[in-house]
């Protein structure tokens, strides 16, 4: 027996862009200011030695993992309208 039924309901709308004026510009500024700091205070950190530098390399990679994953939003819930 075939049961007849309704197509399948759209997909929800999602949004590319949330107007949200210079927020986003000024997060993007902010990640690349934090990331030369972090990599200036690296390079200062590596003329004080082999093992100040090594300490410094390691400390600046877990920086700026944290200042990508902050940009890539993965703690950002988002909207759904249904």
């Amino acid at each position: 027996m075939v049961h007849l039924s309704s197509p399948p309901r759209l997909p929800v709308t999602v949004a590319l862009a949330d107007g949200d004026g210079l927020q986003r510009t000024n997060f993007r500024i902010w990640q690349w200011g934090m990331s030369m700091v972090t990599l200036l205070i690296t390079a200062w950190f590596m003329t004080l030695g082999p093992i100040p530098g090594i300490i410094a390399i390691v400390a600046a990679k877990h920086i700026l993992v944290a200042i990508l994953v902050a940009g890539l939003g993965i703690n950002t819930t988002q909207k759904v309208n249904l």
